[in-house]
């Protein structure tokens, strides 16, 4: 059983990745999307965490919802628009680029610094009008409720995606299922680092 020192230090080494990917297990949502799942894939989550907020110069984004402007419920960025790409990420960006022989060369970050903070169902903005794409996310910080479930509706799957777990969803799924952050009363701050391809035509 760890120590009250070790436990201290969870999360707050120098950030670094399973390059085998050992903890990597899919999972079939239909017979053309599934999603790829590896717990705890970053170490030193809290570290890179930090560094990410003292670093990025994150932006409060608006959209347009019921004929009103909005702001979205959470921070957005890009590296290296937004801030330089820390080297961890960049790493983790080929080594992702490798496995699935997708250059992901786009990477995104999504802040949601309290449980107010959210995202709704919905599907990647233009994977989802693709037969099929690969987004990969990485998630540090607090662990926050991850929703899938099929486009239009029905019975959803939870994951809680936090303190350096990636998921990586492929086929169809971007088009065919859609996923959410709901709002929860308290969470502490996640960030999540995206890893997209730049899609033809695009």
């Amino acid at each position: 059983m760890p120590s009250a020192s070790q436990l201290a230090l969870f999360g707050h080494e120098a950030p670094a990745f399973d390059a085998s990917f050992k903890r990597l297990e899919r999972t079939w949502l239909s017979e053309d999307a599934w999603f790829d799942y590896a717990p705890g894939w970053l170490s030193g989550h809290e570290a890179l965490f930090q560094r990410l907020v003292s670093e990025v110069r994150f932006r409060q984004e608006e959209r347009t919802m019921y004929e009103r402007i909005v702001a979205v419920p959470r921070l957005v960025a890009a590296l290296p628009r937004d801030g330089e790409v820390p080297p961890v990420i960049d790493a983790a960006r080929r080594a992702l680029s490798q496995r699935y022989a997708e250059d992901f060369t786009r990477i995104s970050l999504g802040y949601y610094r309290s449980g107010r903070e959210s995202v709704a169902w919905h599907g990647d903005y233009v994977a989802r009008r693709l037969p099929n794409a690969l987004v990969a996310t990485v998630s540090v910080g607090a662990p926050r409720r991850f929703l899938l479930r099929p486009t239009g509706g029905g019975k959803s799957l939870a994951l809680s995606l936090g303190w350096g777990d990636l998921i990586v969803m492929g086929g169809s799924c971007q088009r065919t299922f859609q996923h959410s952050i709901p709002k929860v009363a308290h969470a502490d701050p996640r960030i999540a680092i995206m890893f997209r391809p730049v899609w033809p035509g695009v």
